[in-house]
């Protein structure tokens, strides 16, 4: 096990530039310094700058460079931590005069997602991604490249790999494009099987740490990883969900999104999010207690349009209401719900609520079905939204009303029985 102090102590360092406003500058930072923690560092002192525009070269100016060197030897930093994406030759030329590790945000979030990463294919993303954002920073790595293996940015599948050459890399991408092919089939079947079961499918959406995978493990009882930590979920996990009407459903748990989510990751992602192009109904979580609450639905409405979902129904979940921001005022223009996860009443209206809003998609049913049809009574208890249920001696028949998909199989059974 790591023992707690070996924790890499971080110089933290943003640019602020005409672009960005003030708010948004400053909360960008402090989740930069929650990506270090949760990638086991520790931050002993951010450096900010304002410019016009970025420098081409060094990303910051010339006085700044001058004024991390002084720190990182003051303060014995072991790595410094750039809040955008440098360019290979920014990385270089930092590198030259900086006596310290350099990683930029993209490679922190890569490493981050090194560690959680559990299943086969969430590895072989993270890798994917990885082996991309390397290949043109290889020139000149050479040093960099033999040091590599500890500590932050550097985690992670791909990493003993990386001192072969490009060609090795490259085979290496194709190698990980045909597994993950491969993994894309196998869960589009399971998907399709599913799709004839016409299960209801509900997914979990949100900023990352909202609270998604504790609401998840709530509805469902599942067992998925919680923390509060930034991208605590990356594999997508299906569980049951039973309604207050003994509907079943499937829920999706997957992964936080965040703004400024590296390019290389959004596209190794899209299969772990393909799930949400699937889902009937998706509930939306958004933390309430994050100053930057807003911005952070703006990103995960913005992410949903780029994934092609916009029109699937969605609830938004207001959570963790017990600790909410002063400034919280509810923005969302699709129906809401304001809960804390920990709470079980909160959850039964949310169950309630998510009723209601399925029961708009579904077509209403009254029928009377013979006392010998005992299976496609417990399949109208599951697999319809029953509302009522009472039984006629004289006839030896249930009177069903209730609520049913428009394309599920059983509405086509229940042709015979309507009244």
């Amino acid at each position: 096990m790591e023992q707690k102090d070996t924790k890499e102590k971080a110089i933290l360092v943003g640019c602020q530039t005409i672009a960005d406003d003030d708010l948004r500058f400053q909360y960008s930072m402090e989740e930069l310094a929650s990506l270090t923690e949760t990638a086991q560092g520790e931050v002993l002192v951010s450096v900010v700058q304002k410019r016009d525009r970025l420098h081409s070269a060094t990303y910051i100016g010339k006085g700044k460079v001058e004024e991390i060197v002084a720190l990182v030897e003051e303060l014995e930093a072991d790595i410094v931590i750039f809040n955008d994406e440098l360019s290979p030759s920014q990385k270089r030329n930092l590198a030259s005069e900086i006596d310290a590790r350099i990683i930029d945000r993209t490679q922190l979030i890569l490493d981050i997602f090194a560690q959680r990463a559990r299943s086969k294919e969430g590895k072989l993303q993270v890798e994917l991604a990885q082996l991309q954002y390397i290949l043109p920073r290889l020139a000149g790595q050479g040093i960099a490249l033999s040091r590599l293996g500890a500590g932050i940015g550097t985690r992670g599948p791909g990493e003993t790999k990386l001192e072969s050459d490009r060609r090795h890399i490259r085979r290496r991408i194709d190698d990980i494009k045909t597994q993950l092919a491969v993994i894309v089939q196998h869960r589009e079947r399971y998907r399709e099987r599913r799709k004839k079961n016409k299960a209801f499918q509900v997914a979990i959406v949100g900023y990352t740490n909202a609270g998604k995978s504790t609401l998840f493990n709530r509805l469902s009882e599942a067992e998925s990883y919680e923390e509060n930590q930034l991208f605590a979920t990356l594999d997508p996990m299906t569980r049951k969900l039973i309604l207050p009407s003994g509907f079943l459903a499937l829920i999706t748990d997957t992964v936080g999104f965040i703004q400024d989510l590296p390019t290389a990751l959004i596209a190794a992602f899209r299969s772990t999010l393909e799930e949400v192009r699937e889902a009937d109904l998706l509930l939306h979580v958004v933390d309430m207690s994050n100053a930057d609450y807003f911005q952070h639905e703006k990103t995960v409405n913005k992410l949903l349009e780029d994934l092609d979902v916009k029109d699937i129904p969605q609830l938004t979940v207001y959570n963790k209401k017990d600790i909410q921001h002063p400034d919280f005022v509810p923005t969302a223009d699709t129906p809401t719900a304001f809960i804390s996860a920990f709470n079980e009443e909160d959850r039964h209206a949310l169950k309630v609520k998510m009723e209601k809003t399925i029961i708009e998609m579904m077509n209403a049913y009254e029928v009377k079905v013979p006392s010998t049809e005992g299976k496609l009574l417990s399949q109208l208890k599951n697999e319809t939204i029953l509302k009522e249920l009472s039984f006629e001696e004289e006839d030896q028949l249930y009177r069903c009303k209730g609520y049913t998909l428009k394309d599920h199989q059983i509405t086509g059974q229940l042709q015979k029985y309507k009244i």
